[in-house]
């Protein structure tokens, strides 16, 4: 049998299924167990099958353009516009305009209707419109993971959460950190997940109790210096500040001059040189929260290390002031005590810090690029669905842990 007499029913037939699950397995859409996908493929390879574009092409009328779903809190997030832009500029390459579609989502038919593929970033499992852009008959490209239960998306672009903050980790102890901290994210999306899990697992491997504080997934910087109050009150001793939102690390700054801490001052017996790093995600899988003791406790918004004698008094504190009047402010640590600050994502609002502060720079614009691209060669069959590429992080290393800026 030739490649050109080998139809959609010859294979369905080959592969004991039906037609229109040959279409979409090849296709990369609709409700097909990936079992059921891989032997649809390798006996389409087998016989030869060759689509027919010119069919395709009646059958589906292209609509010449692609839609983007970013998160609810996207629009006054600094990472997401950028990443926008970079999609954009992709798509247009492409002759495809890009159509951003509404946070609470839309019927996936209806959607399937306006465009020829989707691009969906930081999927969330609670996100309710994600089910039915994932299921809406068209490709999806997803940047990170979906961790959820729907149909998995046509391809996706992932990044090396786990790595990226492992680099974090150790650069604030290598500067002098004995006591690290991480506003962690809420939420179950894989770069909440992997940051969580992170500093349990780098906390173990190393005998460092990585303190957790999860706030929310778009922090605002009063949040973050709200949640740094109340967590050097509950331990002083803490002398290394992460913090995962885009945007929320000024309002570490701020709760560290409200407590007199010096931001960047390290201790003699870490201070070194500056460091750079860079990385692209590997194999890495990780799930859940986990606190520097190893508990796990997904979702959890007060789950953090509680080392004998260092929690009493985050029983007697409120909003990161002392309960009793009179007497030192005891989340000011140590006499002169310094304060390492960093940031798992990079913007405008690390750069323009004072100081400025060290962070993770996710190269969003690029980033969007790649996932648009993934999407663009899926849609012209340059490229196989069921693709994962990876992208590239670097770490700039600024005054706020004792770095040059």
């Amino acid at each position: 049998m030739t490649s050109r007499t080998v139809t959609l029913l010859d294979v369905a037939r080959a592969a004991g299924v039906s037609k229109s699950t040959v279409s979409d397995a090849l296709q990369g859409s609709g409700r097909v167990a990936e079992a059921t996908r891989d032997r649809v493929r390798a006996v389409a390879e087998e016989l030869g099958y060759r689509p027919n574009s010119a069919a395709r092409r009646l059958r589906r009328a292209s609509t010449g353009a692609v839609g983007l779903h970013l998160p609810a809190t996207a629009t006054r997030l600094d990472y997401y516009m950028n990443l926008a832009f970079g999609a954009v500029e992709r798509a247009q390459e492409d002759g495809l305009d890009m159509v951003l579609l509404a946070p609470s989502g839309a019927a996936g038919g209806r959607i399937a209707s306006r465009v020829d593929g989707l691009l969906v970033i930081d999927p969330e499992p609670g996100d309710s419109a994600v089910p039915g852009l994932l299921d809406a008959g068209v490709p999806v490209v997803t940047g990170e993971r979906y961790l959820g239960p729907a149909t998995g998306p046509s391809g996706a672009v992932v990044c090396d959460n786990a790595a990226s903050l492992t680099a974090l980790l150790d650069h604030v102890t290598e500067r002098g950190a004995r006591r690290p901290a991480l506003l962690a994210p809420s939420g179950s999306s894989a770069w909440a997940t992997a940051l969580r899990a992170t500093a349990g697992s780098w906390g173990r491997a190393h005998g460092v109790a990585v303190t957790l504080r999860t706030v929310p997934f778009a922090a605002t910087p009063a949040e973050a210096e709200a949640a740094t109050l109340a967590l050097l009150a509950a331990d002083p001793a803490v002398d290394a500040v992460i913090c995962a939102p885009d945007g929320s690390a000024p309002g570490v700054l701020r709760a560290a001059t409200t407590l007199g801490r010096k931001v960047g001052a390290s201790s003699p017996s870490g201070a070194c040189g500056a460091t750079n790093a860079s990385g692209s995600s590997g194999a890495t899988s990780t799930s859940g929260a986990i606190d520097g003791n190893g508990r796990t406790g997904e979702g959890s918004r007060t789950e953090y290390d509680r080392s004998e004698g260092d929690r009493t008094e985050r029983d007697r504190t409120e909003h990161g002031k002392p309960a009793s009047p009179g007497g030192p402010d005891p989340a000011a640590g140590p006499l002169g005590a310094g304060l390492l600050v960093a940031s798992c994502v990079d913007g405008t609002a690390t750069r323009g810090a004072e100081p400025p502060v060290t962070a993770v720079d996710l190269h969003p614009a690029a980033y969007g690029r790649a996932c648009a691209e993934l999407l663009c060669d899926i849609l012209a069959g340059r490229t196989a669905p069921d693709t994962v590429r990876r992208h590239s992080w670097s770490l700039e290393t600024r005054a706020s842990t004792g770095s040059p800026g």
